[in-house]
Order: structure tokens, then sequence, then C-alpha cells
């Protein structure tokens, strides 16, 4: 299994959301960030505003599926057909297992392993 996280502006999340639902991935998890890359923020006049307000999206699938997962994000957060600065950046870690806290449920890259605790 590996982690997606995916860093994105805000009025694409809808987008990313409705696609991986209609592509089998309804499981995500949503919160607000702020921060910058490398274009060190936007300045607008005298002011620069550092902190540029995003989106995150976390999802977990499994590993045979990674590609198309980013893929699906890549094509519904880029702006345009070229992609613009800002658009976002997607992270991938490896997930050794997963519990679901109201069952106790282990998972992991080989399946599922009942009630662990």
């Amino acid at each position: 299994m590996i982690m997606i996280r995916a860093i994105i502006r805000p009025e694409k999340v809808d987008a990313v959301m409705e696609k991986l639902m209609a592509e089998g991935f309804p499981s995500v998890t949503k919160m607000g960030v702020s921060g910058r890359g490398k274009q060190r923020g936007v300045k607008i006049g005298d002011i620069t505003y550092d902190e540029i307000p995003k989106e995150m999206l976390m999802f977990v699938v499994p590993e045979s599926d990674r590609d198309f997962v980013i893929k699906s994000v890549i094509s519904a957060a880029r702006t345009g057909d070229k992609g613009a600065f800002g658009d976002g950046k997607i992270f991938v870690s490896p997930v050794e297992e997963v519990y679901t806290v109201s069952s106790g449920v282990k998972e992991t890259s080989e399946g599922v392993q009942g009630a662990a605790l």
C-alpha cells in the first residue's frame, strides 16, 4: 500500500475528488494547508504573500493503483493543458500497516488480518 498526498489549488479540489470517486477511489482525507513553492509566494504591488492557501488530499491505495491514481490527480488538478506555477505537488510514501479504529482490523499489503487488538 502507498499513501498519496496531493497539495493542490483549492479551486481544483472538487474536480480531483469527483474524478477519483468516478474511478473507484472514494476514500480521502482533506485538510486546508498553506505554504509556498519555488516561486516564493506571490508579490502584488509592495506586498508579498508567502503563505498561499492550498488543500491537501491524502489517500491510501494499493501499490498496483499508484500510477493510475497519480495520473488522475494530475489530470484533474492541472491548470490548462500545460499547467501553471502553483498547481501543486504529489508526495508518495509506503504504508506498512493500516488499522480500523472501530473494529481493530489490521490491513497490510498481504491483506486483511482480523482484529489486531
